[in-house]
């Protein structure tokens, strides 16, 4: 399939799905784990070419008083704007894209986990093996992510809506993970999987 040896795992799920907990426990089992999330703020640090980019364009006023970026302020600014998230997005998938190809080389467990919540959208499902969804229903997905973001239920909302609908990231799923449950039955379900991707 691709330059790596060992599988790659897409995991995916909305906000509040859990796939952070999904990762952790991947991650107790030995797995290395690649954060999408993580690579995205890593490309933008200051003194990388990106965030000289991004301030050339935004203007100064997209930057902490440390000169580093303000991702909610930029967030909010792409939110609004069409034209200017997709200047964003051409500038950020390559280099994101490039961070993470290099992180999976060097991943050395048996199989690597690539934790994206927007693994469809980027067309990395395309990198995996297989791709594992973490689903909860929307409901659920609505309480959590109010109780620990602190948010309203109504920005909830705005982001779900703006994530690629549940129904569509089920098509791409190889394995679903349904984690309405409590906490030791995503556990559980982990330890299942990976035995199986073991044997991949």
């Amino acid at each position: 399939m691709s330059a790596h040896k060992n599988p790659l795992i897409g995991l995916t799920g909305g906000i509040g799905s859990g796939k952070s907990s999904a990762a952790n426990y991947f991650a107790d089992l030995g797995v290395d784990v690649i954060d999408a999330d993580q690579a995205s703020r890593a490309v933008v640090k200051i003194g990388t070419s990106a965030l000289s980019n991004i301030t050339d364009y935004f203007g100064a006023e997209i930057l902490n008083t440390d000169g580093s970026l303000n991702r909610s302020k930029l967030r909010r600014v792409v939110f609004s704007d069409q034209a200017k998230r997709k200047w964003l997005q051409s500038l950020m998938y390559p280099i994101t894209n490039d961070y993470l190809l290099n992180e999976i080389k060097r991943s050395t467990s048996s199989y690597t986990i690539l934790m994206n919540p927007l693994l469809v959208e980027s067309r990395q499902y395309e990198w995996c093996d297989r791709v594992v969804v973490v689903n909860v229903s929307l409901e659920t997905q609505i309480q959590r992510t109010m109780s620990r973001d602190n948010n309203t239920r109504k920005q909830v909302e705005s982001i779900i809506e703006a994530q690629i609908d549940r129904v569509k990231r089920l098509e791409y799923a190889d394995d679903v993970i349904n984690n309405d449950e409590p906490p030791q039955s995503l556990k559980n379900k982990i330890k299942q999987l990976h035995q199986s991707y073991l044997k991949l």
